[in-house]
């Protein structure tokens, strides 16, 4: 089964955070780097809902879970 692509903007409208690419930045910015012992979940900056999108695209392979790993990508550079 082929899963649809989301980008990286629809995913930050899914958070309910802004989507534009400077806020895109400046959110990976200041939430950089992600401990490697942190699940992107589990992150302290995400509410509860956030944290449950997350854990859902990752644990059940959504169509999200692609964009999500490059969110949990993005946030582990230095």
């Amino acid at each position: 089964m082929e899963h649809p692509v989301h980008p990286f903007t629809e995913l930050f409208e899914q958070l309910g955070l802004p989507a534009d690419e400077a806020s895109i930045q400046a959110f990976i910015e200041r939430h950089s780097p992600l401990p490697a012992t942190v699940a992107i979940y589990e992150a302290s900056f995400w509410n509860q809902a956030q944290a449950a999108f997350l854990h859902t695209a990752i644990e059940e392979d959504a169509d999200w879970a692609e964009v999500v790993d490059h969110l949990d990508a993005s946030l582990r550079k230095t």
